[in-house]
């Protein structure tokens, strides 16, 4: 097999076979870990917290319940703090980084092409509908970072099309002869393959660990290929491993079949193993963040997949998307060192997010609305729970589940608390994002590391939709709420699915029995924050999120 039938041929096969795997393959590990936290979130002795002794009565002053919206007169927040524009605009500020990055790596395509085939006349319309082709990454990338609302989505797309067809029309007019539709299907060829298999790590159930799983198959598959490729090349090296196979009773086939598992074998221990360390090495020490790795694996299969048809013109071509890949991460490497200049250490804020276990894929929904926008603030620190434990899994945490230590992620006792928050340090990833901390808790833990993260954190989310008489747990924790923290600083989600009836009972029924040393017993109006919620549109996650940094001591 010739090196250009290699590079034109197998390498996309072991690309689309290593693609298509992600998605099944991540769904079982995905399941398989949540099984894991669920077993360990079940253990320990007692699922009560310890006797609660302190001195109870009623506080002088009447608990009141004040409701907002994002389309309430009553809704008051200063939208020109600098935390606020830093929220809210600051993932925009991301995906401009990555848009100046995507053209460095469009412009070294685009020049690749010309100089790969010397016959292709340079003309300026060539070199606009070449560039913005190979530009098109961009697009995908601002919606995983930034745009999740359908407006924006569509306007992202609709702004590069239209820019696409006014170049395309230009060049048709130009030159009749191409044919609007040609200049069409020349982009798809382009841009269909590697768009379809970077949806196999961007489906959003498997989005958490998708790149790593992907890295993990591409050197896997690649293994399956080496073992046949050098036999196929070295008649001796066939020989040797044929008679050694034949010695053993082993069939043609199954030679065959053992070359495979051979290398796959191989490859798994000397590439695809340490590749996953050194992934988990360099997010330890916060050399990359979850989001960059999932935007660099997007970038890089593109990279790859685009450079295939300059094989043709020579295999060293195959090179030039590793290279334009390296010019993105140099600019953007660059572009974020340039923004970390603007940080104030002093404006960290952390938010504690409490919630209903049971809303399922609508808390993962709504968390990963609010996290574009608040992790440009400070950190998220949670209790791990089902709803969310596949969606915020890190890498160095999917690393122990597949190593069997999940165990070691869990909090044991209450030095075990202090020692993992004393671990938390605000420092920002390199694209400026602050990180999720999930504290993975025993039955016997949970509540007294609830209580600690409240008293540690600047504000407090508690997402009661959904909320219910069922919600034990979630009772537990307006208590503890009541007794220990400002409510000043503390907000609570509903919606229509919250049996309000029974929430505002029970938190009147909580007040009545207040602790004696609760902050709240000094405040000579005391009141709990409901913000209503119905689309969870970007207006209303704005809106929550000033409510949000305003509730900051």
């Amino acid at each position: 097999m010739s090196t250009t039938v290699m590079l034109t041929g197998m390498l996309p096969f072991i690309v689309l076979v290593a693609s298509l795997l992600a998605i099944p393959v991540s769904l079982v590990l995905l399941r398989m870990y949540k099984r894991a936290v669920r077993r360990g979130m079940s253990a320990g002795n007692s699922a009560t917290a310890a006797v609660d002794d302190r001195a109870r009565s009623m506080p002088p002053s009447q608990l009141q319940v004040a409701t907002t919206s994002a389309g309430s007169p009553s809704l008051q927040f200063d939208k020109s703090t600098p935390a606020y524009r830093t929220a809210c605009y600051s993932c925009w500020r991301t995906a401009a980084v990555y848009a100046r990055a995507g053209a460095c790596y469009a412009a070294i395509m685009t020049a690749a092409v010309f100089l790969s085939d010397r016959t292709q006349s340079v003309v300026l319309v060539k070199i606009a509908l070449l560039f913005w082709t190979y530009l098109w990454p961009v697009v995908p990338v601002a919606v995983l970072v930034a745009a999740y609302d359908r407006m924006r989505r569509l306007q992202l797309f609709g702004a590069y099309f239209l820019v696409l067809l006014v170049i395309i029309a230009i060049a048709v007019a130009r030159n009749p002869g191409i044919g609007f539709a040609k200049l069409l299907e020349y982009w798809v060829i382009v841009n269909g393959p590697p768009t379809i298999l970077i949806m196999a790590f961007l489906y959003r159930p498997i989005r958490a660990v998708g790149p790593l799983v992907l890295a993990f198959l591409l050197a896997i598959s690649v293994g399956s290929q080496a073992i046949l490729a050098i036999a196929q090349r070295s008649d001796p090296f066939l020989r040797r491993v044929a008679n050694a196979g034949f010695s053993i009773g082993l069939s043609a086939l199954a030679v065959f079949i053992s070359m495979i598992v051979a290398g796959v074998l191989l490859f798994a221990a000397l590439v695809g193993w340490p590749a996953l360390r050194l992934i988990g090495r360099r997010y330890d020490r916060k050399k990359l963040s979850d989001q960059s790795l999932t935007v660099d694996a997007v970038w890089l299969v593109f990279a790859v997949v685009q450079s295939i048809d300059l094989a043709f013109n020579g295999p060293p071509w195959i090179l030039t998307g590793l290279v334009a890949f390296a010019a993105y991460k140099l600019v953007a490497s660059w572009g974020f060192r340039l923004a970390a200049g603007d940080r104030d250490p002093k404006a960290v804020k952390t938010l504690l997010l409490l919630r209903v276990f049971a809303l399922g894929k609508r808390s993962e929904t709504f968390f990963g609305k609010l996290r574009k926008h608040w992790q440009y603030t400070g950190g998220i620190v949670m209790i791990a729970g089902p709803d969310l434990v596949t969606a915020t899994v890190e890498p160095h945490e999917f690393l122990d589940f597949l190593r069997g230590r999940t165990a070691r992620q869990f909090v044991s006792n209450p030095a075990d608390v202090e020692r993992r928050l004393s671990a938390l340090a605000n420092i920002p990833d390199p694209d400026g994002r602050y990180r999720i901390s999930e504290f993975f808790c025993h039955n016997d833990t949970w509540q007294i590391t609830m209580e600690r993260l409240a008293a540690s954190s600047n504000v407090v989310l508690m997402d009661l939709r959904s909320f219910s008489p069922k919600n034990h747990g979630c009772v537990y924790e307006l208590g503890r709420l009541l007794d220990g923290i400002d409510l000043n600083r503390v907000v609570f989600l509903v919606d229509s699915t919250t049996d309000r009836n029974f929430l505002e009972t029970t938190l009147q029924g909580l007040w009545q029995k207040l602790s004696a040393d609760s902050p709240n017993r000094r405040d000579s109006s005391p009141s709990v924050r409901f913000f209503s919620v119905n689309s969870q549109n970007e207006r209303e996650v704005r809106s929550l999120v000033g409510v949000l940094l305003a509730s900051c001591p």
